[in-house]
């Protein structure tokens, strides 16, 4: 394919692979469960790899090589050549949409929370969950894409497939032994029943003593944990006011859920309500990531890449280990070392708060900024003044080594130790029980947001500093632009944005916390009690 129809193909791809998760989450909560929704889509993603690596392995599944011939003359692919394509990209999007947001749940739904060992093994699931994530994506961009490049493409998409194989073998092996929650029925469609009978009943007055009077019916066989009364956004408390012309079944549920709402789903609303700044604040400090992901590449491709006075480079794509490897050396000693001592100096489990935890996170992203613009600076002097060659399409490399991106990019990686982890495990933890999958896939359906977010500031910043002085910021020779100011607005967007999260982080409160309460109380579930 031409690089722009690969390139939109990708983000399309990206972008749907993001936003399934949401379908995914849903399903899962609603119909089949965790384990089922797993299952297949384990099945799923390794159909759609197998599928992928045959359009390799298989000439008439693909176009013939090209040699050397000029791109405008290859012969492109047939539409049956198109469709097999699409159908192991679909696949693996139907997987991903399943596995994203149920992995980390359903792991995590292993450890019983009402135990000290249990709460413990949550935490410290999240953190190796992310530190094991991150080993393999580093294996894939190194290994991997040395067999895809260097040996065959076949290859090098046949043994991720074998390796998906081995996966779906190893979970099924172990259904016995998962403990498995079952789901409730669609937790969105009691959400919705609360608002519409708040809306019925918006002309009631609220009562002095809500906690005593409100309509308060928990199922027996409900597994989410019960909650107290909070005074936060009291107008939804008029959905279980009871009137006269509210009718109770013998169980004591109302029998229209669309005019009474017990006080229990009232709160889990709430709690809705009030992750839903968090998960917007955490939207803009992923900009800051995606910078050391795009930026970074280009700032390393007009560097001097050579390792010593060998001639050996470092691909610039290749640049993007350096997080890996800071995030994967700080898990081990932050969850081994570090936690313990915060957990005997403060009494708390984890030993800070999670909301504490994605704020270290968020200042260590604006600093990681600040540092790229300071690095960039010099870059670009040095490659204005003393260039050490030519980069194709793009202008003069600089005398600065590329090992000088590693600072910036190491701090990231431990900028998402911090947030990504601790935000995850946040929706999670503050989610309703019924409801899990739905918040894992917020963090997917977040990056999909801020990418878009990056693109639509990106080209902003194109669109009014074209006219400046100082030209265009972000031409495709970074030695004409100002990289660094760039930087520098995303670090200024970020103090912006860690302000709106500490008004949020104060104003909030935990699932489980009462009016006047400090800390979270955790789950009451134990998933070990109904395994299938």
């Amino acid at each position: 394919m031409k690089s722009i129809t690969a390139t939109t193909l990708i983000n399309i791809f990206s972008g749907t692979t993001n936003f399934a998760t949401l379908l995914g989450a849903f399903l899962s909560d609603t119909y089949f469960g965790r384990y089922k929704t797993l299952g297949f889509a384990s099945v799923a993603s390794f159909l759609g790899m197998l599928v992928l690596s045959l359009t390799a392995a298989i000439s008439k599944l693909h176009p013939p090589d090209c040699g050397n011939q000029d791109s405008g003359a290859c012969p492109g692919p047939t539409p049956w050549q198109l469709a097999f394509l699409f159908t192991g990209l679909g696949l693996m999007v139907i997987g991903a949409g399943g596995i994203r947001p149920c992995n980390l749940a359903f792991g995590a739904d292993q450890f019983n929370p009402n135990t000290e060992s249990g709460k413990q093994g949550i935490t410290s699931f999240f953190n190796w969950y992310y530190f094991t994530f991150t080993f393999a994506m580093m294996i894939s961009l190194t290994v991997i894409v040395y067999v895809q490049s260097d040996v065959s493409w076949a290859w090098g998409l046949g043994i991720p497939a074998f390796m998906m194989f081995l996966s779906c073998a190893m979970f099924f092996l172990g259904s016995r032994l998962y403990a498995k929650v079952k789901p409730e029925g669609s937790p969105l469609a009691s959400t919705v029943q609360v608002f519409v009978a708040a809306i019925k009943k918006r002309h009631l007055k609220l009562p002095e003593e809500p906690w005593l009077t409100l309509h308060n019916h928990i199922p027996k066989n409900c597994i989410n944990s019960k909650l107290p009364h909070t005074g936060q956004f009291r107008c939804l408390d008029k959905a279980a006011i009871m009137t006269p012309e509210d009718q109770i079944k013998s169980d004591g549920s109302a029998i229209n859920p669309w005019r009474l709402s017990s006080m229990q789903k009232v709160e889990e609303v709430k709690v809705l309500i009030r992750v839903i700044p968090i998960w917007a604040s955490a939207i803009v400090y992923y900009v800051a990531l995606v910078q050391q992901q795009t930026y970074v590449v280009f700032q390393a491709l007009q560097s001097d890449r050579r390792v010593g006075n060998t001639h050996f480079k470092i691909p610039a794509a290749s640049y993007a280990i350096f997080s890996m490897l800071g995030l994967t050396i700080w898990i081990p000693i932050y969850d081994r070392i570090i936690v313990p001592r915060l957990q005997r100096l403060t009494k708390k489990e984890g030993g800070i708060t999670i909301l504490q935890r994605m704020a270290i996170g968020m200042i260590l992203a604006i600093f990681t900024m600040i540092i790229s613009g300071i690095i960039e600076d010099k870059r670009r002097s040095l490659a204005l003044s003393r260039p050490v060659g030519l980069e194709q399409r793009r202008g003069a490399i600089s005398s600065l080594s590329g090992l000088w991106l590693i600072p910036q990019l190491s701090l990231i990686g431990f900028s998402e130790a911090f947030t990504i982890i601790a935000e995850v495990e946040f929706y999670y933890k503050q989610f309703p029980e019924n409801m899990r999958s739905i918040g894992g896939s917020l963090a997917f359906v977040g990056f999909a947001i801020s990418n878009y977010l990056n693109g639509f500031l990106i080209s902003m910043v194109h669109r009014f500093t074209k006219g400046a002085s100082t030209g265009d910021w972000l031409p495709e020779d970074l030695n004409k632009g100002r990289l660094d100011y760039f930087y520098y607005l995303v670090a200024a967007l970020g103090l912006l944005n860690f302000g709106f999260f500490l008004l949020c982080a104060k104003w909030y409160k935990y699932k489980g916390s009462g009016d006047g309460a400090p800390e979270v109380a955790m789950e009451k579930l134990n998933p070990e009690k109904s395994p299938v």
